[in-house]
């Protein structure tokens, strides 16, 4: 008998207030390895307060984090970084002025070791550094099909691409838990799916734990293997898709009253 896989992540008893109002409420579920895990649920409902938590941006009133077996009250942004958990973000923090490859090596500052002094004088760690950060650059962008793009100002790209960008950079540092926030806002239905076709390869070839924040029901239950569902902070439900979907309780809170319906 095969002894199941300890969770990738889990959240426990997480509570967090902002001036007395509470934001998450004795909030508990648990990610497998290699899942991707939807958070759902109206605006204000505390997801992305969740996604602040896990990558130590808000500290926790009470609960803890247990990340590939380590227990956290909170942990700093740098920290989370260097343990492997990566973050995209609602609105494209991009820096709109430099280039798609510089945009992604941005993403492997956190990583770098040459000093400022080393960098000024182009000595031997800080040029080898920057080779090996263009290099690993470039590679990502061939997962994204954006070679093309590498030198091109990243503020003259179609929105959909620069999504891209921001994905490639969340990825450029190998994180083993990515955490993306609605990733698929702003978008048309054609730029929805192929972004959610990518978080689908990323999950599978590089086999990354995924939790993702997302409004668009349709193709959530199309793309998670674990849907948690959030409203006014506390946890309304949490299981497969199919269970979502046909929660009475979820249907009358947030689906608007009718069984969402999947397009084959």
């Amino acid at each position: 008998m095969t002894t199941p896989s300890p969770p990738a992540l889990e959240v426990r008893n997480i509570s967090l207030a902002f001036k007395g109002v509470k934001a998450i409420s004795d909030l508990s579920f648990e990610v497998a390895p290699r899942e991707i895990c939807a958070l759902i649920g109206p605006n204000g409902a505390g997801k992305s307060s969740l996604l602040n938590i896990l990558n130590g941006v808000y500290v926790p009133n009470s609960g803890e984090i247990i990340f590939e077996g380590e227990h956290f009250h909170r942990m700093q942004p740098l920290e989370a970084a260097r343990r492997g958990i990566g973050r995209g973000f609602q609105n494209n923090a991009l820096f709109s002025g430099m280039s798609v490859a510089d945009n992604v090596i941005a993403g492997l500052s956190r990583h770098a070791r040459a000093t400022l002094l080393e960098e000024a004088l182009l000595l031997p760690r800080a040029r080898a550094e920057t080779r090996r950060f263009r290099e690993r650059a470039h590679e990502v962008l061939g997962l994204f099909n954006l070679e093309h793009h590498a030198e091109t100002i990243v503020a003259t790209l179609p929105y959909g691409v620069q999504k891209k960008v921001e994905l490639a950079r969340a990825i450029v540092a190998a994180p083993r838990l990515l955490l993306l926030d609605e990733p698929l806002a702003g978008m048309n239905a054609a730029e929805k799916q192929e972004i959610a076709d990518i978080i689908a390869t990323l999950n599978r070839e590089l086999k990354l734990t995924i939790v993702l924040i997302e409004h668009d029901i349709g193709i959530v239950l199309k793309l998670a293997h674990h849907v948690v569902v959030l409203d006014y902070g506390r946890k309304l439900a949490d299981g497969a898709p199919d269970g979502i979907r046909d929660n009475p309780e979820v249907i009358a809170a947030y689906l608007g009253g009718d069984k969402v319906e999947i397009a084959a």
